[in-house]
C-alpha cells in the first residue's frame, strides 16, 4: 500500500510539472507582441484549448508508462486506453487492474481532477485576458 501511495504521489508530481510547463508555454504565447492583430481571438482560445489537451495526454501516457513497468497492463495501447479512461474519470471498466494497484488507479483519479480544474482555470484566464479589456 505505502509504495502505491509513494508512486502515485511521484507521478502526480511529475503530472503537475507537465501541467506547469504547459501553463507557462500558454503565458508565453500571451507575451508575444501583436498577438491580437495577428491571430483571430477564437483560434487563440482554441490553440490553447488544443495545446493543454495535449499536456494531458502526455500526463497520461506517463501513468501508462507506470502501468506497464509495474506490468500490470500488457501492452501500451491498453495502458494508454485504460491511463485516459481512469484520468478523467470515465471508467468503463473493461480493464480493471490487480487488487494491490486498485489504490494506484484511484490516484490516477483525482489527479485528472485536479488537472482539468488547472487546464480550466488556464482557459478562463486566457479568455478573460483577450476578451475583457485591461485597467
Amino acid at each position: 500500500m505505502f509504495f502505491n501511495i509513494f508512486l502515485a504521489c511521484t507521478v502526480m508530481v511529475g503530472t503537475t510539472v507537465i501541467h506547469a510547463l504547459g501553463m507557462m508555454l500558454v503565458f508565453w504565447f500571451f507575451s508575444l507582441p501583436l498577438r491580437h492583430r495577428a491571430i483571430p481571438r477564437i483560434l487563440q482560445i482554441s490553440s490553447i484549448v488544443l495545446l493543454m489537451f495535449i499536456v494531458s495526454v502526455v500526463e497520461v501516457m506517463l501513468w501508462a508508462i507506470v502501468y506497464l513497468w509495474l506490468n500490470t497492463i500488457e501492452t501500451f495501447e491498453r495502458a494508454l486506453y485504460f491511463s485516459m479512461v481512469t484520468y478523467t474519470t470515465l471508467g468503463y471498466g473493461d480493464i480493471v487492474l490487480e487488487q494491490k494497484y486498485h489504490l494506484l488507479s484511484s490516484f490516477e483519479a483525482a489527479n485528472g481532477i485536479i488537472m482539468f480544474g488547472w487546464t480550466t482555470s488556464i482557459v478562463i484566464a486566457s479568455v478573460q485576458k483577450l476578451y475583457l479589456p485591461t485597467k
